[in-house]
């Protein structure tokens, strides 16, 4: 069942000649939303120099799309150990490192990762011992605690024969990144009231900051804060805000960086949401999404990027509310590649009864779109207005709307377009994502300017190590 088998054996063989204190096994791993999967793991003791030494008992599973999945890390106290809470430990033993959250095959290992964990540990040490009387007590709670979890199990059980409403049944999405984009982006979905539950997965080391902070301290109802991947999963949607913030001197090492990071992410999402749309709203877009789509192996309609669907809503009001071109409005849509090179296009041809007439209105229209391109250049686009854009293509996806938005999709075989390269094109938006592109005008100049933008796109892309 592990996809790549040979590379998963081979590295564990590694591990086993490094530490082999450890035993392997196949166990049944339960995940956070009650599935279940057989997995390889691994037991065993790390050895720590806090003061003294001590052997840290420690459990790894490895996930079926190894190695370009992180493992799942837990520790493994003894009856007389308990957990002590940390930077890098949650309550339940679960094991946080940088080295999980940038996690990217063929540089990432379990032996290094094993190294990372014995560094980390050594600054913090993530058990203690209990006296045998506390271990008496712990013991006898741990066993009540089963008990209680067995009582829940059968109940859950008989809710899904009853036909009630399951957890992984609600239009749930998760966001992924807790920058200021990612907290406009849950802020503004859980105003729409699309989804039944939103996911703020927060990927960043240590304790909570800023708006994370203020978001925990003013609980909002059916949002829910979390380190943890795997609470991503069952979600309709899952929106992509991370953006790596590291020391990269060029244009193309800071998308480089990007691409690292999201290879230890969008794997293991693609793992917990196997039906999910991919959403991606981190930079460059449209670079990003692709390699979403490349990295996720989803059909390409369930990859998407939010590309030019705020620019083109600018566009239409303007249109109509300022330039009081309502009729245009209705046609006009924003494409290409987000920032300058993006260009106004139009759905409909209607322009005239005949040729005289076809040109006139082609010029009026024409003068009327740069007048609103002239204004739309002073519009920035902030966090939050971002974070409104997002909402508007959930609440689509969510509600199966059918509603035709300008966003970055696979544009190969369009305009002549014969690289896999992804561009904001008007497309209608359900339940699987992109259901249908949009016919635009054929207009030659159109066609040349996202051509241009499709070969400096794929000539970016080809640098990049995926």
């Amino acid at each position: 069942q592990y996809k790549f088998r040979d590379l998963t054996i081979e590295e564990l063989k590694n591990v086993n000649q490094t530490y082999p204190n450890f035993t392997f096994s196949m166990n049944t791993y339960t995940f956070k939303d009650g599935s279940q999967k057989d997995l390889l793991n691994f037991s065993g003791t790390v050895p720590v120099k806090y003061g003294n030494s001590y052997n840290i008992p420690v459990r790894l599973w490895i996930l079926d799309s190894h190695p370009f999945a992180p493992p799942i890390c837990f520790l493994k106290p003894t009856l007389n150990m308990s957990i002590s809470v940390g930077k890098h430990v949650d309550a339940r033993g679960r094991i946080y490192l940088p080295y999980l959250q940038n996690w990217s095959h063929p540089k990432s290992t379990v032996i290094g990762l094993i190294k990372e964990m014995i560094a980390k540990f050594e600054e913090e040490l993530p058990l203690y011992s209990l006296s045998s009387s506390d271990a008496a007590r712990q013991s006898e709670l741990l066993s009540y605690i089963a008990k209680i979890t067995e009582g829940e199990t059968d109940m859950k059980s008989k809710t899904k024969t009853g036909g009630g409403k399951t957890e992984g049944c609600c239009n749930k999405i998760t966001v992924v990144g807790a920058g200021d984009l990612g907290i406009a982006c849950v802020l503004a979905v859980a105003a729409k009231g699309a989804a039944d539950k939103v996911v703020l997965l927060d990927l960043s080391e240590g304790a909570a900051k800023g708006g994370i902070m203020d978001l925990e301290i003013f609980a909002l109802p059916n949002v829910e804060i979390s380190k943890d991947i795997s609470a991503s999963a069952d979600s309709k949607v899952v929106v992509l805000t991370v953006n790596s913030l590291g020391s990269a001197q060029t244009y193309l090492d800071v998308i480089q960086s990007n691409v690292d990071l999201f290879r230890g992410i969008v794997p293991a999402i693609s793992h917990y949401s196997q039906n999910t749309v991919l959403l991606v709203a981190s930079h460059p877009v449209e670079v990003m999404t692709y390699v979403s789509w490349k990295l996720s192996a989803f059909p390409k309609g369930r990859v998407i990027g939010v590309g030019a669907n705020l620019d083109t809503e600018r566009f239409q009001y303007i249109l109509t509310n300022l330039l009081k071109a309502e009729v245009l409005a209705k046609d006009a849509w924003i494409i290409g590649e987000q920032g300058e090179d993006k260009v106004p296009s139009w759905t409909s041809c209607n322009l005239g009864a005949n040729q005289t007439e076809a040109m006139a209105a082609r010029n009026s229209r024409e003068k009327v779109a740069n007048r609103a391109m002239e204004v739309l250049k002073g519009k920035g686009q902030r966090s939050w207005s971002v974070g409104l854009s997002v909402a508007d293509l959930t609440d689509s996806i969510l509600k199966d709307k059918r509603k035709v938005h300008s966003v970055s999709t696979l544009a190969k075989g369009c305009c002549n377009i014969n690289s896999e390269v992804f561009l904001s094109l008007p497309c209608i938006l359900g339940n699987n994502g992109v259901i249908e592109m949009v016919k635009l005008e054929e207009d030659p100049l159109v066609q040349e300017k996202l051509q241009s933008s499709a070969g400096s796109i794929h000539d970016l892309q080809q640098q990049l190590k995926l």
